[in-house]
């Protein structure tokens, strides 16, 4: 995707300055974007995988239908654009925006629709990452999809979940709230973003190494697609054949059912991480 050019600078402080004088110029930038999935096969956050996700067992009264939980976004979390999406970021965009789509590589094309309307269902809950299967402190808040996948509606993505193929998700979303976090106490606006912010980022340690970072607060979201790597990587397949009814709430106090507690332990136990 299109993404905002930051000149290389042989040292910081210069880096710094340039973001801090022309901050107001790479917003508006950024803002004009459209930002989804990376495509240059970058990886902040890696996780190898042990196992793989579960397979999808055949629905005894429709084995052309399966429905699968998906995490489309995190907060909390440096991703590869530089952004750390804040918590609340999609509260206003999900009450204005009933009409999210499910689709396959952010292709807003007929077939590679993978679920839309009645049959799904977007909103975010609350999750300590251990839930989802990273070895970080804290929780984030995610951006998640109840679809139901059908064999008729797309069968190159019914297969894909049903063998537990897809483990990386990605939003297509455009900016409408943020600022920047520098850590220099030279820019003081700046620097208080820092201090503010920085305590709840899960990956921390890359944080400070680039030394600044983007803090989203709101966003408006328009679809959620499936990816090989999305500029998100802490952004799982959590069940793929939920047993419930999907969650009609936006609510983050949603208790999870039984299979997909189950579903969270296997991610434990099948997932290890890397920075």
């Amino acid at each position: 995707m299109e993404r905002i050019e930051i000149p290389e600078f042989e040292n910081k402080k210069d880096l710094f300055k340039y973001l801090a004088t022309n901050q107001k110029s790479l917003i508006a930038q950024k803002k004009a974007i459209i930002k989804h999935a990376d495509g240059l096969g970058i990886a902040y956050h890696v996780i190898t995988e042990k196992g793989g996700a579960n397979k999808a067992e055949a629905n005894q009264s429709d084995p052309d239908t399966i429905k699968v939980r998906v995490v489309i976004n995190t907060t909390n979390f440096l991703d590869s654009h530089d952004d750390v999406h804040l918590k609340g970021i999609w509260t206003k965009s999900l009450d204005e925006n009933k009409n999210l789509l499910h689709l396959r590589e952010h292709q807003m094309k007929f077939d590679y629709i993978i679920s839309e309307g009645e049959d799904l269902k977007a909103y975010v809950k609350s999750y300590t990452w251990k839930e989802l299967g990273y070895d970080f402190e804290g929780s984030t808040e995610a951006l998640t999809f109840d679809s139901t996948v059908k064999r008729e509606r797309n069968e190159f993505m019914f297969n894909q979940y049903q063998k537990g193929y897809v483990n990386n998700h990605s939003v297509s979303m455009q900016y409408v709230k943020l600022i920047l976090a520098i850590n220099d106490e030279d820019y003081a606006t700046e620097f208080d973003a820092w201090e503010k912010y920085l305590p709840e980022v899960a990956n921390k340690e890359l944080a400070e190494s680039r030394g600044y970072f983007w803090a989203v607060k709101e966003a408006k979201a328009f679809e959620g697609s499936a990816v090989p790597r999305g500029s998100n990587s802490a952004t799982p397949t959590l069940d793929n054949n939920l047993k419930t009814e999907p969650v009609k709430s936006t609510q983050t106090d949603i208790e999870p059912s039984q299979d997909t507690q189950k579903s969270f332990k296997d991610l434990l136990n099948n997932y290890e991480l890397k920075i």
